[in-house]
């Protein structure tokens, strides 16, 4: 419903992710939502085709508008890298820092990680070889956290020329270097409280407790069942005890709680019925 969240502060500071989903025929569509990286609130989401084009990007942005999110009060976004979202973001919200996730981060390294470790057990056999490969591994991985996890992005450079004079690090920092800069946008006071990470975690819920993503036939069907994630999220409090992997950031606060609009007593079922 149009302006559904008007009136809602927002951070400015969001992150935004997609979901991959199989329907009937095989085919292929995905989920994109925002969500503010402060509050946690959900804005309604879209399913598109992929998530190579700046223009689904833009639907996304245009959908959480309609909802009452007005995009001039934008700063960052975090995400996994996408080649469409930069693009539209380079287009569309000159304005806003990109983050890039830095788990994606991890995970697009591992292949250059693997290569590296290999060349270090070359010409060893047995224990001989397994030991360089454990040692070497310990000492990249070390050296990349000290890029990724870094205090300051000037500490950051200084590390990853460390990692450039190692014997076996310089392909992996030549995976690192382009995407540096985006790696600490979150330091910037222009992005305080902007996430480091793409929300992944949102799609947890959306799978447990109201989906479990694969029962979806058609487009129209995945799309609804994101629709009521959101309205589900934004109105439902977290827990007050935290599990044993996970802890909550506003334990006992809904998403709308945090945002200052707390919805005393309305459930997300009462807001489904209005």
């Amino acid at each position: 419903m149009p302006g559904q969240l008007e009136g809602v502060a927002s951070s400015g500071q969001v992150g935004v992710d997609g979901l991959w989903a199989i329907l009937r025929g095989k085919t292929k569509k995905v989920v994109l939502m925002l969500v503010d990286s402060i509050t946690g609130l959900r804005y309604p989401p879209i399913v598109v085709e992929g998530e190579e084009d700046a223009r689904t990007w833009g639907r996304m942005f245009r959908r959480a508008g309609v909802a009452g999110l007005n995009r001039n009060d934008l700063r960052g976004v975090a995400s996994d890298g996408a080649r469409g979202l930069a693009g539209y973001l380079g287009k569309a919200l000159e304005w806003v820092n990109h983050q890039r996730c830095v788990f994606h981060i991890w995970r697009n390294l591992g292949g250059e990680l693997t290569r590296s470790v290999a060349e270090a057990g070359a010409g060893l056999v047995g224990d001989a070889a397994r030991k360089a490969r454990l040692q070497a591994r310990r000492e990249l991985v070390s050296l990349v956290h000290a890029i990724i996890d870094a205090d300051s992005q000037t500490a950051a450079e200084a590390a990853l020329v460390r990692l450039e004079e190692h014997r076996l690090g310089k392909s992996i920092a030549e995976e690192i270097a382009p995407h540096l800069d985006a790696l600490f946008v979150f330091l910037k006071e222009y992005n305080r409280g902007l996430m480091r990470v793409a929300p992944e975690f949102v799609w947890r819920d959306f799978r447990l407790r109201l989906s479990r993503g694969k029962n979806h036939r058609s487009t129209q069907r995945l799309e609804r069942a994101g629709l009521v994630y959101a309205i589900y999220s934004n109105f439902t409090p977290a827990q007050v005890r935290s599990e044993r992997k996970r802890k909550y950031r506003y334990p006992g606060l809904s998403p709308l709680a945090v945002a200052g609009v707390p919805p005393n007593g309305v459930s997300y079922l009462d807001a489904l019925s209005v």
